[in-house]
């Protein structure tokens, strides 16, 4: 997601991207309110921006959308205030209004992050770049999170948690050490989403099986809430996984794509006289 942003006599959030198509243009705008919260934390007040959106994250889709919208609200709010705020307070913020930080410290940050969150405090470790390809399937379908979050239980076991969490902690072990063989067999092991979620995604296990046998893919996982599967593919070897899961899936939109090297990025510049600035 891009921002380029002008100032203006009143706010306005504009874009000719498809996957941003009959956004709100005004003050109900989710960019706009996250940056009043932070400004109003902040003890500050925000001048009236003229904002261009671009985007090609699918909304809906467990790839992020939301909060790529959260973090370029905090950075707009962050840059007219005359920059106050450090990467950490970034994630809180962020963290604060989506609830986690998964998706929004990965977007202050690029690469991996690995965090915990609580109303209290937020702490996050950044895990680098990994050195693989990403492979998304799309299905035209959209899951609203709190569709995808209601068929999840309220509790699980001592004897079910800890299996869970133990799944969970080799994968991000062979995250870290590039132990792919091993973070391919956890993707598919997972138990704190997949046996819920796979009602609401009916070709999860299908994909699952034919990214292990038939690819020299990883491992398959759903995307955030779903419905989009993710696939770790060896470097260089994504564009060739992603024909193959094409044809294998027509109706999904199989994307290649690569790990983000950095976060948030800000390029200022003086336009006719106007001080203008792009976040993305």
């Amino acid at each position: 997601m891009t921002l380029e942003v002008h100032p203006s006599e009143k706010w306005f959030f504009g874009s000719s991207s498809r996957e941003l198509q009959g956004i709100e243009e005004g003050e109900d705008n989710l960019i706009y309110k996250v940056a009043v919260h932070v400004a109003k934390e902040l003890g500050k007040e925000l001048p009236p921006c003229h904002v261009t959106m671009t985007s090609d994250i699918p909304l809906a889709r467990g790839l992020g959308s939301s909060a790529a919208a959260i973090v370029a609200g905090i950075e707009l709010a962050n840059q007219l205030t005359g920059e106050p705020l450090t990467v950490e307070e970034k994630v809180r913020f962020s963290s604060l209004w989506e609830g986690h930080p998964d998706n929004v410290a990965a977007s202050v940050y690029g690469g991996l992050v690995i965090g915990t969150h609580t109303e209290e405090s937020t702490h996050v470790l950044y895990g680098g770049v990994p050195e693989v390809d990403l492979v998304l399937l799309v299905p035209s379908e959209e899951l609203k999170t709190k569709k995808a979050r209601g068929v999840l239980p309220s509790e699980l076991s001592y004897k079910h948690a800890v299996r869970a969490s133990s799944v969970a902690n080799v994968l991000v072990a062979g995250l870290l050490q590039n132990d792919w063989e091993s973070v391919g067999k956890m993707m598919s092991e997972d138990l704190f989403h997949h046996p819920y979620r796979r009602e609401l995604v009916p070709h999860l296990e299908e994909v699952i099986q034919v990214v292990r046998e038939e690819t020299k893919a990883y491992g398959a996982a759903l995307s955030g809430a779903g419905p989009t599967m993710l696939c770790l593919a060896p470097l260089h070897q994504g564009e060739e996984i992603q024909n193959k899961l094409q044809r294998h899936f027509p109706s999904f939109e199989v994307l290649h794509l690569r790990p983000a090297k950095e976060g948030i990025q800000v390029k200022k510049g003086i336009q006719n006289k106007e001080a203008s600035a792009q976040i993305s």
